[in-house]
């Protein structure tokens, strides 16, 4: 019996989605940090996982929440945008917040060109947005009492502004393409981030619920690491007080005795961006025997 129970338990998987597309190599990278190894060939949808409890598939974001509810997928990894544009009906299980090129929150943004008269949401009663979101970008309009006609965008958004529409609602991360095509932004409709999500009868399923929660788990202690290194270093006792005001307020260091008596070890984590002024302060306090390390995964 016991061979057996193995054996169905090396039997189940999980059907995680992945998002295809801008967000693919950095969400590939997040899950190497993590600890899972995953491989696509170029234009395929089909992904390889180092884990054997993971059937990894790599889907639009636009689609993710979709066939989450559906069920044909256990997990996957999407936006807030895409799962209140679709409306969606899935289990949130953690945040998750990192972009194309940064740990930042993209927006969706209204925007006109730089020589529009538009100045407020206010000013497009009447006229014509094209857009991505259109649910999102019509319930924003809703709110602030504006009837305006918002039009479906299959791609390249950010150039049908003046000639075919009146405005645009588009994502960005710093508004460079934006000026780039000389666009104004008027307002934020929406701050958007990853989150993981997952179906309810998968969140229901014990075996299941669990694996999710460790993927979840270790998706966050690899982001908590994110921009935060190791330093290791040796300290007279004498100097012990001069180092401990060196390191930031906010630091709890690891103190640990070695064997000989006059001297202690010390171990914190600190920001990367710290390291260039910290070890040389350190080192003229009297540390000895400095070590940097990088870290993948910090779990509180």
């Amino acid at each position: 019996m016991p061979r057996n129970k193995a054996s169905n338990r090396k039997a189940k998987q999980l059907a995680l989605g992945l998002p295809k597309g801008s967000l693919e190599e950095s969400t590939f990278t997040l899950f190497q940090k993590a600890g899972f190894k995953f491989s696509a060939p170029s234009r395929s949808y089909y992904v390889t996982s180092d884990d054997p409890e993971i059937r990894a598939f790599l889907i639009r974001a636009q689609e993710m929440a979709r066939y989450v509810q559906e069920g044909v997928l256990d997990c996957g990894l999407t936006g807030m945008d895409w799962i209140l544009e679709t409306g969606s009906n899935v289990h949130p299980v953690c945040d998750l917040v990192y972009a194309k090129a940064s740990l930042t929150k993209p927006r969706w943004v209204l925007c006109v060109p730089e020589s529009s008269k538009v100045r407020t949401v206010k000013d497009l009663e009447g006229k014509r947005i094209a857009t991505e979101v259109v649910n999102l970008t019509r319930e924003y309009l809703k709110k602030h009492g504006v009837r305006a006609e918002v039009e479906f965008s299959w791609g390249a958004t950010e150039i049908k502004a003046p000639e075919f529409v009146d405005a645009i609602v588009e994502i960005t991360e710093t508004g460079a393409s934006l000026r780039a095509n000389n666009l104004r932004i008027v307002d934020t409709v929406l701050e958007t981030w990853n989150h993981l999500i997952a179906n309810h009868k998968a969140w229901r399923d014990p075996w299941k619920r669990e694996k999710i929660e460790s993927i979840a788990m270790l998706l966050k202690a690899a982001m908590a690491a994110e921009g935060r290194v190791g330093l290791k270093l040796n300290v007279e006792t004498k100097n012990l007080d001069a180092i401990l005001k060196i390191l930031p307020a906010i630091t709890a260091p690891t103190v640990s005795h070695l064997s000989d008596p006059e001297w202690v070890a010390l171990e914190v984590i600190i920001n990367e961006s710290e390291v260039k002024v910290l070890i040389p302060a350190l080192s003229r306090a009297g540390a000895r025997g400095i070590i940097e390390y990088p870290l993948n995964k910090v779990i509180d």
